[in-house]
Formats: C-alpha cells, sequence, structure tokens
C-alpha cells in the first residue's frame, strides 16, 4: 500500500501528448493543478513542444525544469517493422538519456503486456519471462531493457504493462465491432469465442499513472501489470455491445482453424488489420496477474472491460460523424489508437452477417 510520499510533482513532462493516453493524462494532471509540458509530432492541447522524441534539442525543451516525465510516445503494431523499432526503441533510449542529462528524477515508462509475448501462463505475473514473438513486442522488450539499464544506474524508472486500453477516443480494431453493431450485423468470433481476454479501462489507466507518479521511490521503482480486475469472454463483450446496438444481432462463432488460416493470408497480404500476435489472443486465454500492483501501489481498477468497451461504443455513436471510417482509406490510417483501421478485405464479408 503507498504511503504518502514526497511533495507532488508541480511540472510533469509528457511524451505523446497528443495521442490517446497522452492527451488524457494532461488533461487530468492539469486539472490537479500540475503544469504538462507536452512533447509530439502532432500539435494538440497540451503540446507545448512540438518535435520528435528522437530529437535530443526537442527533447531538452520539454524537459527543462521538469520534476517528472511519462513516456507514453509509440508506436503501433500497424507500423512498418522499421517505423516500430525506430520510434519505439531508439526512441525510449533518446528519452531516458535526455531525462538523466536533465537531472529529471523519474521517468514513468509506459510499456505493455506485449513484452510477454504468447504467455504460457495465466494469469501471468510480471516475473514470467520477456518472449516476444513479433517486431511490436520485440520492440517493446527492447525498449524495457533500456529503461532497467537506467534503473540499475540509479535514475526511478517505473515500468507500467497495460493490457489494451479502451476508452472514449479509442478507434482501431474496435471500430469495425462498433460500426456492424451499428449496422444490425452479426460479429464473428473465433471458435466459441469463450477465451478470456482481459482489457484496461483509458480512465484506470491514467489513474495508474497518477498513483505511480506520487508514490515513494521505493515503491514506484518498479514493473507493474496493468488490467481490468473484472472481464468475461470474447463473446460476452462483444454482444454487450450487440445488445446495445439493438437490433437484437447476435456473436456467431466460425470454426477457428480455417478463419485463422484465411486471415492468417491475408494479413501476409496486407489485406487485412488483423496481425498476427492478435490473431493468436484470440484463440487463447489472455490475462494478467494485477496482484503487485494492488498490494504495492494501493492500486484498484474501477471499470470492468464491458464498462470500458461500453463506454467506448457509446462515445463512437455520437462522434462517429466526426471521425468517419472513410477517413481510413487514407495514407495514414491506423497511425494512431484514434483512428478507425482499415477493414481491407473484411470489410467486404459483412454481407455474410
Amino acid at each position: 500500500m503507498v504511503t504518502p510520499g514526497p511533495p507532488r510533482a508541480r511540472t510533469v513532462a509528457v511524451t505523446g501528448a497528443a495521442g490517446m493516453l497522452g492527451s488524457r493524462l494532461a488533461e487530468r494532471l492539469t486539472a490537479d493543478g500540475h503544469r504538462v509540458r507536452g512533447i509530439d509530432l502532432r500539435p494538440g492541447p497540451g503540446v507545448e513542444v512540438v518535435g520528435d522524441i528522437r530529437d535530443r534539442a526537442a527533447l531538452d525543451r520539454a524537459l527543462h525544469g521538469a520534476d517528472a516525465l511519462v513516456h507514453a510516445a509509440a508506436a503501433l503494431p500497424s507500423y512498418p517493422d522499421e517505423q516500430i523499432r525506430s520510434i519505439i526503441v531508439d526512441g525510449t533510449r533518446a528519452v531516458l538519456a535526455a531525462a538523466r542529462a536533465a537531472g529529471t528524477p523519474r521517468v514513468v515508462h509506459i510499456s505493455s503486456t506485449a513484452v510477454y509475448g504468447l504467455p504460457r501462463r495465466v494469469p501471468t505475473p510480471e516475473t514470467h519471462p520477456r518472449e516476444p514473438v513479433d517486431t511490436y513486442s520485440r520492440a517493446k522488450a527492447a525498449a524495457e531493457e533500456i529503461a532497467e539499464r537506467h534503473r540499475a544506474e540509479g535514475l526511478c524508472v517505473p515500468i507500467l504493462r497495460p493490457k489494451t486500453f479502451v476508452g472514449p477516443g479509442r478507434m482501431g480494431l474496435f471500430a469495425m465491432l462498433f460500426e456492424w453493431a451499428e449496422e444490425g450485423r452479426n460479429f464473428p468470433v473465433l471458435g466459441r469465442g469463450d477465451v478470456r481476454t482481459q482489457m484496461f479501462a483509458i480512465d484506470d489507466l491514467v489513474d495508474a499513472v497518477v498513483t505511480v507518479l506520487h508514490a515513494p521511490d521505493d515503491v514506484a521503482n518498479d514493473t507493474y501489470n496493468l488490467a481490468a480486475a473484472e472481464f468475461g469472454t470474447l463473446r460476452e463483450d462483444f454482444q454487450a455491445v450487440l445488445d446495445a446496438a439493438g437490433h437484437g444481432k447476435r456473436v456467431v462463432g466460425l470454426p477457428a482453424r480455417p478463419a485463422l488460416a484465411v486471415l492468417d493470408t491475408l494479413q501476409r497480404a496486407r489485406l487485412s488489420p488483423v496481425y498476427g500476435r492478435l490473431l493468436h489472443k484470440l484463440t487463447a486465454d489472455s490475462y494478467v496477474s494485477i496482484d503487485k500492483a494492488r498490494d504495492r501501489l494501493g492500486f484498484a481498477p474501477r471499470l470492468s472491460n464491458q464498462d470500458a468497451i461500453l463506454r467506448t461504443y457509446h462515445w463512437w455513436r455520437s462522434a462517429r460523424h466526426e471521425t468517419p471510417a472513410g477517413r481510413a482509406a487514407g495514407p495514414n490510417a491506423g497511425r494512431t489508437s484514434r483512428d478507425p483501421w482499415s477493414q481491407g478485405l473484411l470489410s467486404a464479408v459483412k454481407i455474410f452477417f
């Protein structure tokens, strides 16, 4: 349990401040009375420094006088491999080097449960080895190794491993579920859809970051899984969205092996946004232990999987005219978690559901 820590940070630098997590965190910290100095390639509220996290001069401006840094900038799995490695690995290396040079006393590194790859043990604890299986998970694992080296050299570097976070503003593959539900279509799952897949509400993730920012060094300077405490099966979560749409549609199971083969072929041909690691996650239980965050940080998630997904769906229903699905067809489709991913050939099979 967290005990009262040092005085709260007055200036917090946030990388990826225009992104979903960075922007929500900046709003929260500002509301709490902190000054936020955001850095991002894209301008936006809370972005004080428009620049690349691999640009030392931009980082120096963002970190000048900062009491803490939250490193939330990253690439998505949909990016080209070389960009994933450069942004995640080289970016983390640059950010931590700049933080050390600036004398920033605490750097919260936002990692991912992707570092476990396809874990053999569920619930997966923080002690499970990193076993990355694709470019994205290998990059996240390498970034953690960089963070751990700086921690070993005396910098306070909390490492947070959230599950896929969901909330208002989230699009990506969720836009496909929402669009099909709104159109009054059934929605397919692989097999029976009875695998248990844990997610995490964005508001809970922001709470966790704030908790770590203000925890004592000996508590903060550790690695924590973060995810919903309450979660069910994919069938249950997807059905909740279909029920909310009000068309009486159902989740429909597909024969897992043939469907996997088709999706894998489409993905390799870049005709589907469903990447390899996600395919495997859809066919096996995927959840982590959050006991450590509860016991050491005193952190307890407030929202369940369904709470987070339904909040996102209700936001999408009101905001879809501002973020039309057609936007996904452009060259920057899927560049951020706020963008709907192009469904590729999957959009053509909607007529069968």
